[in-house]
């Protein structure tokens, strides 16, 4: 089940999670590749012609409405990830040649 938000296009799944209508993408997703990549609307477009123009920019509002609490979101699964990174026994090339 899904909720509508005051952002026409965004919609909260059951676990709280806002995503851009009934898609597969989490703003977050997009948020991210706005702050991390410097992609503007036009190249999220681009990079994913599934999506509309309105829906890029409520998701790019959203983001900045939420501005604080999207980038420490962002930062912390970051700083995950590269703890994650951090326990990697095995190099890229070293998983690679395996195949």
């Amino acid at each position: 089940m899904s909720a509508t938000t005051g952002y026409r296009h965004i919609t909260t799944d059951s676990g709280g999670t806002p995503r851009i209508g009934r898609t597969r993408y989490k703003v977050i997703h997009l948020a991210g590749e706005h702050y991390h990549y410097g992609w503007t609307g036009e190249e999220i477009l681009r990079q994913h012609p599934d999506l509309k123009p309105e829906q890029v920019y409520a998701a790019l509002t959203y983001f900045y409405d939420h501005h604080d609490e999207l980038v420490r979101e962002l930062k912390e699964s970051a700083q995950e990830v590269n703890a994650q990174r951090s326990h990697q026994k095995l190099s890229r090339a070293e998983l690679l040649a395996r195949k």
